[in-house]
């Protein structure tokens, strides 16, 4: 399975980047405009509507339309896992019913000082079977734009 890594330093204090990315509001400020991104419904662990934190079990709907180019993609948006300390954070969401085969994306915080390192692990298959793996190594020209501009803006709104 293809693997995309890219990660960045902050110069902000780990509890304050990770609750940033607790977020639905985070997700939506660290989305390139170029993505048209719509969050159609939010759910937390236990079904509650627009929750606080997005929690270990949460679900969000969202569609995109990159360039604004052909059909809408929808997909739900998963946390499968959620875990705080004092020097560590980490949480993974995947992805159902988008335009992957696999999306198992894995946010990771690790305190450094008076600083963040912000690491983002994506784990992928496209579709259509061998076709999608010859193709596979050749996402990273999607996805370095997109975690570029995230890492961007994370260390504009965040230091």
């Amino acid at each position: 399975m293809p693997t995309y890594h890219r990660q960045v330093r902050v110069d902000a204090p780990l509890a304050e980047v990770w609750d940033f990315h607790s977020r639905i509001e985070g997700l939506e400020a660290l989305t390139p405009g170029w993505m048209n991104l719509r969050v159609e419904a939010v759910r937390g662990p236990d079904g509650e509507a627009d929750p606080e934190l997005l929690e270990q079990g949460a679900q969000v709907r969202m569609s995109m339309r990159p360039f604004g180019v052909g059909p809408r993609q929808t997909w739900t948006s998963r946390i499968i896992s959620r875990d705080e300390g004092d020097e560590h954070a980490v949480f993974r969401d995947d992805m159902q019913g988008g335009p992957f085969e696999t999306w198992v994306h894995t946010h990771e915080f690790t305190a450094d000082g008076d600083g963040t390192v912000v690491d983002d692990t994506v784990e992928y298959d496209l579709p259509l079977g061998g076709l999608g793996d010859l193709a596979g190594p050749f996402a990273v020209v999607g996805f370095e734009p997109m975690f570029r501009y995230r890492h961007r803006e994370t260390k504009r709104l965040l230091e």
